[in-house]
């Protein structure tokens, strides 16, 4: 658990805020009769449940391996992550799509407005906070690139699940509060209404991204680019290697990696050596690449290899 210490500070902060910012988005619905608002209400309610949900896949994927999950139970954060994408989906975005066209056939005016605009004014501090604490977790291991592209790249769901959820949230506020004064403006309360739908989009959206990133990832994604290097860099040290052909991976969790390596000995080699030989780059990379959780060396010419990747690349429409 400990590697996902970040992510679990990053749950917490939002749990925390949510949960507040939806009892207060209740209760000023409650009081004005903002169809907006009961939405937004909603909203908050969703994603309070959606962070419970992330905790639980955590601890969950933390779980060690057994006899019936030999790799791990890493794959369980990928699973309550597109549960997460669902619910937002469903429920999120299906009440407020049904409040708002609801509300758009019989309008209601908004009673007591500023009370609904100090409210959506301490949620976008208290929500703006959580966005806060999850985009500067993200940025920390995102690097140099763009936050579309490391999330494409990311292994780990949970924070940027949390920093997508927030930035809907902080759009929605801003839809809530351009429809509730609209409203008051013209006296066309089906504006109100409206938002509700902007809001139900906004989420809507979000989750189609959300359970797009989290299907590939159960699916089985590839380790990054440099790690690969690094599991055939530990390889090719060895002197017993005359040479890697290729290698295999896929995350079966943010930090657990199953790799699949093939390797042409030189033909003097004993099985015995053969063995040394693979528990010592199994001990490389368990110093240098901490990530692989479980290695298979194939014995395989490089001709052999090519034969199985291009047939692969066949099966695959050229792909590869």
């Amino acid at each position: 658990m400990a590697a996902h210490s970040g992510s679990t500070k990053v749950i917490y902060a939002a749990l925390a805020g949510n949960l507040l910012i939806a009892l207060t988005k209740f209760a000023a619905a409650f009081l004005t009769g903002s169809s907006a608002m009961l939405s937004e209400g909603v909203h908050s309610l969703v994603d309070t449940g959606n962070g419970l949900l992330l905790l639980h896949g955590l601890r969950r994927s933390a779980r060690p391996p057994d006899l019936l999950h030999p790799f791990g139970y890493g794959r369980e954060l990928y699973f309550w992550s597109f549960i997460v994408a669902l619910l937002v989906f469903a429920l999120g975005a299906g009440v407020a799509f049904y409040e708002g066209i609801m509300h758009m056939l019989d309008p209601v005016a908004v009673e007591n407005p500023m009370v609904n605009y100090v409210v959506l004014g301490l949620c976008f501090l208290f929500e703006g906070a959580s966005w806060w604490v999850a985009r500067k977790e993200f940025a920390r291991g995102k690097g140099r690139l763009g936050y579309l592209e490391a999330v494409r790249r990311s292994k780990d769901p949970s924070v940027y699940t949390v920093l997508f959820e927030d930035s809907a949230a902080l759009l929605g506020l801003a839809f809530a509060f351009a429809g509730i004064l609209a409203a008051e403006l013209t006296g066309i309360h089906e504006l109100d209404g409206a938002a509700s739908i902007g809001i139900s989009l906004i989420l809507g959206l979000t989750a189609i991204f959300l359970a797009r990133e989290s299907k590939g990832l159960l699916m089985g994604e590839p380790a990054l680019p440099d790690v690969q290097e690094a599991i055939l860099a530990a390889a090719r040290a060895d002197p017993a290697v005359e040479a890697v052909n290729g290698l295999l991976t896929t995350h079966i969790g943010p930090e657990q990696i199953v790799a699949n390596l093939s390797i042409e000995f030189a033909d003097h080699l004993t099985a015995p050596e053969i063995e040394a030989c693979v528990e010592r780059i199994e001990a490389r990379l368990a110093r240098e690449v901490p990530q692989v959780n479980a290695l298979f060396v194939k014995p395989q010419t490089a001709a052999r290899w090519q034969e199985r990747r291009k047939a692969i690349g066949e099966a695959s429409g050229g792909a590869l």
